[in-house]
């Protein structure tokens, strides 16, 4: 007689394929899960590096922005003391022709003629002064015009200086100040 397997052996096969199937499931799910969590590890690390790095980089920018600052300070202070140095070059420069200027100022001054008064304002003096007559200050103003350290002279008052003395005169006149370079410049 034939022998005849009564046993279920599909259903056993269906179920040993679900099992195989379900752990194989399973298996992939924990290896996703994995590579997953590996991604979003290795995505965390970088983005941890990227900012360590952005950190860095602004930090680098205040420090640069310090010195940027420093600098700027640094050129203000630099062009005040050339500013500085100029006056006092400038002065230096000039001492030599404040002193030619007044020496000059007594060989041009007539007799019979006096200074009451002298001011130097923007490159002009303003002379006040008393004369014996007319003609002494037009001497004075021809001796300014004749000089190499002085323009030609602006002659702004003439009017009698007290009524104790008529004979002398009160005036007052602006002589622009010049250095025989610039006449020379002038006259060219």
């Amino acid at each position: 007689m034939a022998m005849i397997n009564l046993r279920p052996w599909r259903e056993e096969l269906r179920a040993e394929k679900q099992k195989q199937f379900i752990t194989m499931l399973v298996a992939t799910v924990i290896i996703a899960g994995g590579l997953g969590f590996l991604w979003l590890n290795y995505v965390e690390s970088e983005i941890t590096y990227q900012n360590s790095r952005n950190a860095y980089i602004e930090a680098a920018t205040r420090q640069l922005d310090k010195k940027i600052v420093e600098i700027s300070d640094l050129r203000k202070k630099k062009s005040r003391l050339i500013a500085r140095m100029k006056v006092i070059q400038d002065l230096q420069g000039k001492r030599p022709v404040i002193v030619r200027v007044f020496d000059e100022m007594v060989r041009t001054l007539p007799d019979g003629l006096y200074y009451t008064s002298l001011s130097a304002r923007n490159g002009n003096l303003s002379i006040s002064g008393i004369a014996e007559s007319n003609n002494r200050i037009s001497g004075l103003m021809r001796t300014f015009e004749a000089s190499d350290w002085f323009g030609e002279p602006n002659l702004s008052s003439v009017a009698a200086a007290s009524s104790d003395s008529p004979e002398m005169n009160a005036f007052s006149l602006t002589v622009p100040q010049t250095t025989p370079a610039d006449k020379n410049v002038k006259s060219k």
